[in-house]
Parts: structure tokens; C-alpha cells; sequence
């Protein structure tokens, strides 16, 4: 597996941002808010509460930093100015007011949710800053980690539905964070008009690694070891791709009986899961490997595809996922959960934390993304806008303190202070192979322009022609430009699961098959507690992908959208090819 440097610098620099405060979110007089003074004192990770509480000086000419806390919305993160009238000035996410989370509202019926994910409440926030690493905790593969591993990890687990409800370490309150922050149940600190949601953008990747950071930290310190590791989920592997063992075992702190019964071991996890999925181990096995090689290798050449699309203050929720988080994530999430249209635990965002297995889950998400970074060489691996890098979020650590983190200190893991068992990667050359090499499907389809067809109901399978601006390109211009498939106007309702695959002048239409290169991708959704509809679009690599079917001389390709699950519930707006 590809590694990262280790660096043992662990404190980077900290960031000393500006911001205006909106009055009404503060009390007493506003004419005296000017007069604060913000002090940037930093306190090192895990000291004495008791003296952080001593250190604010409650006086009107200094305020320390740490508690112009929740009153302030959150407006403490912004790396730039956000003006009372201009919400939509761009600037980094921040991190909510914990004072104003919510229940949530079905914004398609206007009713509240039946569901609190609201965490306790802080009376200060702590500037976290990564300690020092003194010793690498170790993350195990999950099919390969023994039996004193797991009683190790049984027991922590135990420990944590031990706490007590209201402590926000227990393994309910821990998983409300995950609801909170991915079921709309906060505004945007710097535009109360608009919604926070940390999926489908690129702050999936961050925002889940700083999670399982602090979940790993508080079961280790439940049972007394600083080194303790979560275990991934090996699902990329042959080996992996069954639910492992020991989380199937009804005596088990780990077990949890809304999974779908149906998928026990021995069955294998199909990482392209929906309704209909093929059953044959031959043939999700093949298709596994195919996913895994196109959201890791072909459809990420530009980063955007990797990450996500940019979300910042004022931007809607969900304006586009990466290829693991729309694909291989999205089905790992989907096959686990219960067989029914809401699919709890893991199959429902708002539930899917109350399931061990979900940490298993997106740690082997989290792998992913330093497997990426260190497959890219040197093309870039990170964003260097303040809008990705200065994105703040909230988390109780194991102190059961409040701290605030940021984006910028995700992006090497062993600055984090852990490591990845390595394993080895099939996938990784698991390039496919043709259906039909040089066809001319395109030409004789009888298939309409795409421009005459869109907006259109993905009620059925869905093929069009769509005209590409360049062909025959060199080398050089691959080098320099990705041609993308854009997959526009994709409309639906957050509380559905839905998903379709996209092929490429596909001959034969065997859409249960995924493991030859007319495959190009696809698009999926778990369900959410809220219900909304979003708009969002997803872009998918063709360079790769017409070399590989000798079809770079072609003025058009044959592009089909094929529903596999919700398909009543998915419009799209439109398609077009474009160079990056």
C-alpha cells in the first residue's frame, strides 16, 4: 500500500481569522462588541478542565476565544468576513450552533422529524491542536485481526453504551453525531438560509476522519490503552468482502440486529448493491474489483471527482459526491441495512451510527482516501483553497471536552498518529477489458441527440447521444485535459434510495454486469431521515475509458442510464462532454 512520509510535527499553524458578529446572537449591548478583544490563547490537547474554566477572563475589554462559543453561530470559523446582509459572501464552512440544532423538518411535507439528534450542550470550546505522537495507534485489517483484538474492542465498545445518556461519549450520543451533522439539523453558521450537510462535497473525506479520530480516542481511553485502533472493513478485497465474523455474533456488543439477515457470511458484499444486484459470488466478485478500479483510478484523475464538488457558506446542501462516496460507500451502507424502504441502522444516515460496523465501515473509507494520496505522486492530492483547508467542525473528545478541529489537519493520517495495516490492492490493476472493441454502436443505435430528451423521469432505461467536442486527441492534450462525462440536473428526494449505472457504447446491455470497460459509473443515495429535494450532478472519466474501447476517433458516443433502484424518484437535467 502506498505510505506517506511520517513527520513527527504535529502542531501546524494556527489560523487568526477576522469576523463581524450579527448582534442578535449575542446579549447585551451591541455598540459593545467592538470593544472585545479575541484572545488566541491555544490550550494543549487533554489539560485540566477546571483551570481552561479559570483562564476566561470575563471582562469587557478581553474575551477569550474559546467561549465566544455557540451564541456566536459558529461564526468564530470564518476565515473571512461574512457580513449580517451578505450571507452568500464566500468563506469556509464553520461549525454549528449547538444552540440552534433542531429535529430537522421534512421540507417536502413541512412536518418536524421524530428524531432528536441534538448533542449536549458545551459551556466552551477548545482549540484542538493534534498531540504529540508518541506511539502509532495500529488499524487492522477486520478478516485478519484475532481473537484478543476483538475482545479488546468488545470491551471498549461495552464501555461506551456503559456511559452515562447524557455524557457525549456514549455510543448513542456518538452516533447522533453523525445524525446531526448529516440530516440538516443545523444552519449554516454564516447563512441561517441555508442547511449544513457534510455529504456529497468535499468535506466527506475530513469531516469523517476527524469522526472516527475521536471515536478510536475515547475507546481507547475506556479501556486504558493510548494505541488502540479501529478495524476496517476490507471490503476492496476478496478476502474482506464478506461482514466480518465477529460482528455477527448475537452476544456481541458489536452485533446489531437491524442489518439485513439476508447478507450474513458467507455472502458476499456487492459494492454496486441494489435491488438488482446479481446473487452469484462469480459475478460480484469481478464487479467489486471493476468499482473499486474505477473510483480509485479512472474517474479520479482531477481531484474534484475524488473529493467531491466545493461546498462553502451559502452553498446548498449536496452539490456533488465523489466516486467512493456515491459508489462503494453508499452500497456497502445500503446492503447492511434492513431489507425496507428506510433501511435502519446502517442504511439510513440518521441511524446508520448506532451500528459498530459502521466504523469498520468508514475506516476502510478512510484508508481509501490515504491510498489515493499516496497513488497520485505528484499530482495534487489536496485542494489549497482556505475554503476546503480553514472548514471547522465540532466533536466531543475523550475528555468529554468540546474542541473545535479543522480541515487542514486531516490530511496525512500518520500526523494523526495512525497507520493502516497494509494489505494488498487487486484492484489496482484490474483495468477492464471490452465488450467489443472499436463499436459502432454509436452510429447505428438509431439513438436520440441528448440535447432532444433531457429533462427526463429515469423510470427506464435511458440512451442518448451525445456529441464530443474533441476526438482524436494526442498525448499531450490527455495529459493536459480530462474529457468528462457530465451527468447534470440529477434530481431527487433525499429520503429515497436510489441509485443507476452509466455505460458507454454498450452493445449488449448486461447491466448486471459490471466488470468490462462500457461501464462508466454511477450514482447512489441512502436514505436520509429529512426528506428534500436536492439537485446535484456527478462527472465521470472518459479518456481512459474510450482508449480503452478504441473509440477516440468517434464524433459521438452512446451514452445509456440505467435505473437500478428508485428510478421513479430520479429526473435528470441533462448531459454533455466537457475538458478539465
Amino acid at each position: 500500500m502506498a505510505t506517506i512520509p511520517l513527520s513527527w510535527s504535529t502542531h501546524l499553524s494556527q489560523r487568526q481569522p477576522n469576523f463581524i458578529a450579527k448582534p442578535p446572537r449575542l446579549t447585551g449591548d451591541p455598540s459593545k462588541f467592538r470593544h472585545f478583544a479575541l484572545s488566541c490563547n491555544h490550550t494543549n490537547h487533554g489539560r485540566d478542565q477546571k483551570h481552561d474554566r479559570e483562564n476566561v477572563e470575563n471582562i469587557s475589554g478581553k474575551l477569550d476565544r474559546r467561549n465566544v462559543l455557540l451564541g456566536m453561530g459558529g461564526l468564530y470559523g470564518a476565515a473571512s468576513l461574512v457580513l449580517a446582509d451578505s450571507p452568500a459572501i464566500a468563506s469556509p464552512i464553520s461549525s454549528p450552533d449547538f444552540t440552534k440544532c433542531t429535529r430537522g423538518t421534512n421540507l417536502n411535507t413541512q412536518k418536524p422529524l421524530d428524531v432528536d439528534c441534538c448533542p449536549p450542550l458545551a459551556s466552551g470550546i477548545i482549540e484542538y491542536k493534534l498531540p504529540p505522537v508518541q506511539k502509532m495507534r495500529f488499524r487492522p485489517a477486520a478478516q485478519l485481526a484475532g481473537k484478543e483484538y476483538y475482545a479488546k474492542f468488545e470491551k471498549a465498545i461495552e464501555l461506551m453504551k456503559a456511559l452515562p445518556a447524557d455524557d457525549p461519549r456514549n455510543f448513542m450520543q456518538q452516533a447522533n453525531v453523525h445524525c446531526a451533522y448529516c440530516n440538516l439539523t443545523y444552519e449554516q453558521a454564516g447563512d441561517p438560509k441555508q442547511k449544513l450537510q457534510i455529504h456529497n462535497c468535499w468535506h466527506f473525506y475530513p469531516w469523517h476522519r476527524w469522526y472516527l479520530y475521536f471515536y478510536e480516542r475515547i475507546l481507547g481511553k475506556l479501556i486504558g490503552d493510548p494505541t488502540f485502533g479501529l478495524p476496517f472493513w476490507n471490503w476492496d478485497h476478496p478476502g474482506g468482502m464478506v461482514m466480518p465474523e465477529p460482528f455477527t455474533k448475537k452476544d456481541s456488543p458489536l452485533y446489531d440486529a437491524r442489518r439485513n439477515q439476508t447478507h450474513l457470511p458467507p455472502v458476499l458484499l456487492d459494492l454496486a448493491y441494489s435491488a438488482k444486484s446479481p446473487t452469484k459470488p462469480s459475478k460480484i466478485l469481478p464487479n467489486n474489483l471493476t468499482v473499486m478500479y474505477g473510483e480509485m483510478v479512472r474517474n479520479v484523475k482531477k481531484i474534484d471527482d475524488f473529493y467531491g464538488e466545493k461546498y462553502v457558506t451559502g452553498t446548498a446542501p449536496n452539490p456533488g459526491p465523489g466516486t467512493v462516496e456515491r459508489g462503494s460507500h453508499i452500497a456497502a451502507h445500503a446492503w447492511t441495512g434492513e431489507a425496507t424502504p428506510s433501511g435502519e441502522d446502517m442504511g439510513n444516515f440518521y441511524s446508520t451510527g448506532r451500528d459498530a460496523i459502521f466504523y469498520a465501515h468508514h475506516a476502510n473509507v478512510d484508508r481509501l482516501w490515504t491510498i489515493w494520496r499516496g497513488l497520485r505522486g505528484t499530482k495534487p492530492k489536496d485542494y489549497t483553497e482556505a475554503d476546503w483547508l480553514e472548514a471547522d467542525f465540532l466533536f466531543y473528545d475523550e475528555n468529554a471536552q468540546l474542541v473545535r478541529v479543522r480541515v487542514k489537519d486531516t490530511l496525512e493520517n500518520e500526523k494523526m498518529g495512525y497507520v493502516y495495516q497494509e494489505v494488498d490492492l487487486p484492484w489496482l490493476q484490474n483495468r477492464p477489458t471490452p465488450r467489443v472493441k472499436k463499436s459502432k454502436v454509436a452510429a447505428t443505435s438509431g439513438a436520440p441527440a441528448a440535447e432532444t430528451v433531457f429533462p427526463v423521469k429515469l423510470d427506464k432505461v435511458v440512451k442518448v447521444l451525445v456529441t464530443r467536442p474533441k476526438k482524436s486527441r494526442s498525448k499531450n492534450d490527455k495529459e493536459k485535459e480530462e474529457e468528462l462525462l457530465v451527468i447534470e440536473g440529477i434530481e431527487v428526494d433525499t429520503a429515497k434510495f436510489v441509485r443507476f449505472d452509466v455505460f458507454v457504447n454498450d452493445e449488449e446491455d448486461k447491466a448486471d454486469e459490471l466488470d468490462k470497460a462500457e461501464y462508466a459509473g454511477c450514482f447512489s443515495q441512502i436514505p436520509h431521515k429529512n426528506s428534500i429535494n436536492v439537485t446535484t450532478r456527478i462527472r465521470l472519466g472518459l479518456t481512459e475509458l474510450l482508449e480503452d474501447l478504441g473509440s477516440e476517433d468517434d464524433e459521438k458516443v452512446l451514452v445509456s442510464l440505467v435505473p437500478k433502484d428508485g428510478g421513479d424518484d430520479i429526473s435528470i437535467g441533462g448531459i454533455k462532454i466537457i475538458y478539465v
